[in-house]
């Protein structure tokens, strides 16, 4: 009760959950129960659940709105630290925009094409937060944050905020500093160019219209299950291997895209992971490779 009493003196016990079912908070639909749920709203706050965290030798982990999430049955002992509804601001300055860390792709290449600025299209179907998207570097369709992200204000893990320049963030398939140090993403600033609104919008539809046709959307999944190992496709790598619509239990290997695992409705996170096992261990067997997961395992399985 301590801990809980601390949490809620820093967010306010509307924003402290405690026995939280995960599957509410991750695009999978699936996880356990978290001792503590928290929604934060600005870098001091983040900074002083996490030093609660650390004084009491408590784990925690920082998410956004759980899309490359996968939360084990048995839930989450410790503390989960959402960045996202509280800390989701959007402001257009001319060719920039301030983002911060919790507000979604979709709703910031939204403000972008109102905007008029072009060059943000290629991530406007990609389910996350801009924090993920830094941290991960996302991209989709030949376009990557890379390719827009101007600066970020981040938190180390000391709790100090700083300003990294596009080259200091050091994006890569994947990868960042964020994700290699440990740091917390608190708002990005993109720079975009001036386009035409229209053509910009049209864009943006294409690029919808290929997603429904492509991806299981009407499924719970984590979009794409494994990374692109160098040189080849995962998702071609598991159809030749016979793994198309391969099933565990309610966990499937999507029939109209294979880079995607899917929940088909009651899918448990041990079926998830053991297919994910599966597939590795068969793509593995046949070709050489072993495909590494995209998405992110934490909690008791």
């Amino acid at each position: 009760m301590d801990l809980y009493k601390e949490l809620c003196a820093v967010s306010g016990q509307e924003n402290v959950l405690t026995d939280e079912p995960m599957r509410r908070h991750t695009t999978f639909r699936i996880g356990g129960p978290a001792d503590y749920f928290v929604t934060a709203s600005c870098a001091e706050e983040i900074r002083d659940i996490i030093g609660i965290c650390l004084r009491n030798a408590v784990p925690y982990y920082i998410m956004g709105n759980g899309s490359d999430l996968l939360v084990g049955d048995k839930g989450f002992r410790g503390v989960i630290i959402q960045i996202f509804k509280r800390m989701n601001a959007i402001r257009v300055e001319g060719e920039r925009i301030f983002v911060q860390a919790g507000a979604l792709l979709s709703r910031t290449a939204a403000a972008a094409c109102e905007a008029s600025l072009t060059g943000m299209e290629f991530a406007s179907g990609i389910p996350g937060t801009m924090g993920g998207a830094l941290r991960m570097n996302a991209g989709a369709y030949g376009g990557e944050m890379k390719q827009i992200v101007e600066s970020a204000d981040i938190l180390t893990a000391d709790g100090e905020v700083k300003t990294l320049s596009v080259d200091e963030l050091g994006l890569g398939y994947r990868t960042s500093v964020i994700s290699r140090n440990d740091y917390v993403a608190l708002e990005v600033v993109l720079k975009l160019n001036k386009g035409s609104r229209e053509e910009i919008r049209a864009r943006m539809d294409e690029l919808k219209e290929k997603r429904v046709q492509k991806q299981p959307l009407e499924y719970g999944s984590a979009g794409s299950t494994f990374k692109r190992p160098e040189g080849y496709f995962a998702g071609k790598l598991i159809e030749d291997a016979g793994l198309r619509g391969y099933r565990v239990g309610d966990a499937q290997v999507s029939e109209k895209h294979c880079g995607f695992v899917i929940n088909r409705g009651s899918a448990t996170a041990a079926e998830v992971a053991q297919l994910m096992e599966d597939v590795a261990d068969r793509v593995e067997q046949k070709f050489g490779v072993r495909l590494e997961p995209e998405v992110k395992k934490i909690g008791e399985f």
